[in-house]
């Protein structure tokens, strides 16, 4: 798939990579085919491929049918797939829109017709997938703090803006399409230069061991807290999912808002590890300090989305 300098939103991802082993035939085949192809479109295509949909007449801010692509990567021998699921992302994304914008602004961005349309859709599909969930969050303008939960520190891999390298599309070697949103190559130069790159990527059981030990803290230290219900949500997320998935945190297209010197010493999941490990301690007040040094980081970040 072709490639172009143009970049679309600016937005994180939570991922999780399944074994082929967890997908039932026949779908297990076609992705064992499909990781066998080669290097995979990244995410920048399929957003790309979404937003076109808002520029057709009429109006198709989700496909008319599910993708059949995905992002692959193979670790320590294993493959395992995100598929994208781009329909299904359509969809809850509309609901969420509802929820977020006033019925003015929602109603001259996708008509009531529109949108009834795409609701009723949805009800039939659900009606014949109840167990279905997307293998992709994602969060525009910021990283949500909940997500920061589930990785440590020495789980970081940044890549800063150069030429070539493995790491162009966002990815490693041995791993195909599971690179950022955005990574994508600038035209004009002698030689493609990629983005830089940040993510996190942790075997499902120790994500899944943090989200418990961080809820542990969190009531310990506090009987109404908002991040107790979103970590909650991020857990029953992570439980759908085989035991040996990956999961994967990447900055997406925040790499293109925030200065690569600032993205270099982004150390967001240890701040985070650092506040609940006090909050452990009973150290409310060196909790408070790195909960302090997260929000002015990421406050800066959220108010670009407001800039002219």
């Amino acid at each position: 798939m072709a490639r172009s300098s143009v970049m679309v939103p600016y937005a994180s991802y939570l991922r999780v990579y399944e074994p082929l082993a967890a997908f039932p035939e026949p779908e297990r085949s076609y992705w064992y085919a499909y990781a066998g192809r080669g290097a995979a479109p990244g995410a920048q295509e399929e957003l790309r491929a979404s937003l076109a949909g808002l520029a057709r007449v009429p109006q198709a801010p989700v496909p008319d049918r599910e993708s059949r692509e995905a992002f692959v990567a193979e670790v320590g021998g294993v493959v395992h797939v995100c598929p994208w699921r781009t329909r299904l992302r359509g969809w809850l994304a509309l609901k969420e829109l509802k929820e977020e914008l006033p019925p003015a602004v929602l109603d001259a961005l996708l008509p009531p017709a529109v949108r009834g349309r795409l609701e009723a859709d949805h009800e039939r599909w659900r009606g014949e997938n109840p167990d279905a969930r997307p293998w992709i969050r994602s969060a525009a303008w910021h990283v949500p703090v909940r997500w920061f939960v589930l990785f440590d520190d020495a789980e970081r891999v940044y890549e800063p803006a150069g030429f070539g390298g493995p790491a162009a599309d966002g990815g490693e070697p041995g791993s195909q399409g599971a690179g950022t949103e955005g990574a994508g190559v600038q035209e004009g130069a002698d030689k493609p230069r990629p983005a830089p790159s940040l993510r996190y990527r942790t075997p499902m059981v120790q994500a899944r061991r943090r989200v418990a030990r961080g809820l542990r803290a969190l009531r310990e230290a506090s009987e109404e807290d908002s991040m107790i219900e979103s970590l909650v949500d991020v857990g029953r997320w992570l439980e759908d999912f085989h035991p040996r998935s990956l999961v994967e945190l990447d900055y997406g297209g925040l790499v293109h808002v925030i200065p690569e010197g600032r993205l270099a010493q982004d150390r967001s999941a240890a701040d985070v590890g650092e506040g609940l490990a006090a909050l452990r301690e009973g150290d409310g007040v060196a909790a408070g300090r790195a909960y302090e040094r997260l929000t002015a980081r990421w406050r800066g970040v959220r108010e670009l989305q407001y800039a002219s």
